[in-house]
């Protein structure tokens, strides 16, 4: 009765997402509402919606289960995201609208030339289409032995079926219609977090102020490392990588930048940066504290954990001890939060794709049209094969290798868009995609040998590293006073 229940709810879920679709698409699905909204988007919507962009599936079931391993220090790198929020409203929003984008990447064509503004879209594309189909395997994972499965219905045919969804309610008005989808994901994501917070509390028998005393009073509750230079977790390591994840994952990602590009001017462009960066601590912070909840229930009720992270989360969604309600809720959440970011992927993988490599702006808007929708069509596909792909594989840690890949090709990004704006060089632009294909090599080969001779591991300020390579390779090959007008 219960997979039927959730079978139900998710049916609901889908049928309101594709009414949104219906409404916003009404007046019609032009390139200009695709791409960018028409520009009419209102910041306070794309604020909200763009919290359950930034939580993936994989951050609703991950982050709760890191607090077993590293306590709450991961809001040591949230902490720094907010910096790289105002980095990124004050640094790179103004240069986007200046020069009227609608592909980021389109700046490198202005400032270096067109090799480097192929490298930059074809960095993004690929790291985009593989860390989507990661993040929605994931959640087609989960879905399917926790609630399909025991019906008979094939890993495959939930892929096909969700991102079918996807693309039937993103096919006509792409950008336009997300900017209200995700504020229902992610209106459902925040209810369905705070809802499985307060069932837990229920089940420990705790009110308000006993829900504050345990989080608090847990062996888990720590924030900041200041001590060990070794660890991972070394406060300054995570705040200043979290500034620069910012920078590279949303300021120079065509994904979250499309939204920021679709409000109606600057002015209100750099208020949703602030709001949303603010919001993005309070939102983690509760991950975290359903991590220690959930590990003062497994202790109450002498449960073994599982190996992974991330199966703490399911397996007490799934397996019944917190009730059916909680499953129900872990079903949306999770959904709400893989949709809210897959939506957009699909939409900047097909904006970069058109605009960056088959430079539709030449063409006429009906044979622009025409192309749009043929790599619509063809990047929901490739979501699909590459998805089956990991199915095949059947193995979780090839997805963290996957991410640790994906992440070194935000350094080129990193390191070109840098030189750009603080450098009067000129790159002699057809060694420039040598360049970016060097440095993530370098960086790895850095990574494996240190951690060899000296013991230290490299962890998010690889990003830092990666692109100050870039940056150096590019000075090599430079030219002095010959900056492109």
């Amino acid at each position: 009765m219960n997979s039927y229940y959730i079978l139900l709810t998710i049916a609901l879920y889908f049928g309101i997402l594709l009414i949104i679709a219906r409404l916003t698409g009404r007046k019609g699905g032009s390139n200009a509402a695709f791409f960018k909204g028409e520009n009419k988007s209102p910041w306070y919507v794309v604020s909200f919606g763009m919290i359950g962009a930034s939580i993936s599936g994989v951050t609703f079931v991950s982050v709760p289960g890191m607090v077993r391993g590293i306590d709450m220090t991961y809001m040591q790198t949230v902490i720094g995201f907010f910096f790289g929020y105002m980095v990124v409203a004050h640094l790179l929003l103004p240069l986007y609208y200046k020069l009227n984008l609608t592909s980021i990447y389109s700046y490198l064509d202005t400032r270096i030339g067109k090799r480097a503004y192929k490298t930059g879209a074809s960095f993004f594309l690929l790291s985009r289409l593989v860390g989507s189909a990661a993040k929605l395997y994931l959640v087609c994972l989960i879905l399917h032995t926790y609630v399909f499965q025991q019906w008979g219905v094939p890993f495959w045919s939930i892929v096909v079926v969700i991102v079918l969804l996807i693309w039937l309610y993103t096919k006509k008005s792409g950008i336009k219609t997300i900017i209200w989808t995700d504020t229902v994901l992610t209106l459902c994501l925040i209810a369905a977090l705070v809802l499985i917070i307060i069932e837990t509390t229920q089940i420990l028998h705790l009110d308000f102020t006993g829900m504050i005393s345990t989080i608090s009073n847990s062996e888990h509750f720590r924030i900041f490392e200041f001590g060990d230079w070794h660890s991972r977790q070394n406060f300054f390591k995570q705040f200043f990588s979290g500034i620069f994840i910012v920078i590279v994952m949303t300021g120079l990602d065509q994904d979250m930048m499309q939204k920021n590009l679709s409000c109606r001017n600057l002015k209100e462009a750099q208020k949703n940066m602030y709001c949303y960066g603010f919001s993005f601590i309070p939102v983690n912070f509760l991950f975290l504290c359903l991590g220690i909840m959930l590990l003062v229930l497994a202790q109450r009720l002498q449960l073994t954990l599982p190996a992974q992270p991330d199966d703490i989360l399911p397996m007490f969604a799934a397996q019944g001890y917190m009730g059916p309600s909680v499953l129900a809720l872990f079903s949306i959440g999770i959904i709400a939060a893989s949709f809210s970011s897959s939506d957009s992927a699909l939409t900047s993988l097909t904006t970069s794709f058109c605009v960056d490599i088959l430079r539709i702006g030449k063409d006429t808007e009906e044979v622009a049209t025409r192309k749009r929708r043929r790599v619509h069509f063809g990047m929901s596909a490739a979501l699909v094969l590459v998805i089956c792909i990991f199915e095949l594989v059947n193995n979780k840690s090839v997805i963290d290798t996957i991410f640790t890949i994906a992440s070194y090709t935000y350094g080129p990004l990193l390191g070109l868009f840098a030189f750009g704006l603080f450098t009067r060089l000129q790159p002699r632009d057809r060694y420039v995609p040598n360049v970016a294909i060097a440095s993530p090599i370098i960086c790895y080969i850095t990574s494996v040998l240190t951690d060899r001779l000296t013991g230290y591991k490299f962890g998010y300020e690889m990003l830092m590293l990666n692109g100050a390579l870039t940056f150096a390779g590019l000075a090599l090959i430079s030219t002095k006073n010959k900056l492109k007008e």
